[in-house]
């Protein structure tokens, strides 16, 4: 079952704030959108994000259920409108941080796998392969444990589970506690949305922060080399 912050567990959970955005360090377990089996989510928390404007931020982007880390909050129309072109763009950097199983081949590359969504009766996947669009991520060997590998990812493009499709097909090292992409290994899914870097303004620093490693993804890096 999933725990809900409370508006005072919420607000401490922010990263970065300003007129225009907030970045939150978003805990796992939590939806960001609700559905018919998600009736606990970020989008119904929001008004303890309000900070005095009058109106709740809105999600800029999104990340999976079970990913921690930075998810960007955009407060106004105009900011929303300027973070949906600038993701669009792929200009938006963000910095992903996973224990997968196995190792990957060399210490560093670059992914290309197109992702499409196929549909079945139990559910929806993403699956890589000729006739999906178009997918890079960039990854890099940063330790290494009892045969697992502490990787960070960057992709280049934003589809959906496109970082847990990657390291499942397209290194063959899937994400560990991934109930859909990786073995099935008990335990949570080892991926953290680590860092977002935004150049809101043309003639300013880029709006960035860095989310804390969650505990139980914390205590497998410690043991790695």
């Amino acid at each position: 079952m999933t725990t809900v912050p409370t508006a005072a567990e919420l607000q401490a959970r922010v990263l970065y704030r300003d007129s225009n955005l907030i970045i939150l360090d978003k805990p796992a377990g939590l939806a960001v959108h609700g559905g018919p089996r998600t009736d606990q989510h970020l989008e119904g928390l929001l008004e303890a994000l309000c900070f005095g404007l009058a109106r709740p931020p809105r999600l800029a982007h999104r990340i999976d259920r079970d990913t921690a880390g930075c998810l960007v909050l955009a407060r106004h129309d105009k900011a929303l409108a300027r973070m949906g072109r600038l993701f669009a763009a792929g200009r938006v950097t963000k910095t992903y941080w996973a224990v997968v199983a196995g190792r990957p081949p060399g210490l560093a590359g670059r992914i290309d796998l197109p992702l499409q969504k196929v549909s079945n009766r139990q559910g929806w996947r993403m699956v890589g392969g000729a006739g999906g669009k178009a997918a890079a991520t960039e990854w890099r060997l940063r330790g290494l444990g009892d045969g697992i590998a502490w990787l960070e990812l960057s992709p280049l493009s934003g589809r959906t589970h496109q970082v847990r499709v990657h390291c499942a097909a397209g290194l063959g090292c899937p994400i560990l506690g991934d109930p859909v992409y990786g073995s099935g290994a008990a335990g949570p899914l080892q991926l953290l949305a680590r860092a977002v870097s935004i150049p809101y303004w043309a003639d300013r620093p880029p709006v960035a922060a860095v989310a804390g490693v969650p505990p139980p993804m914390q205590e497998v890096l410690d043991r790695m080399t």
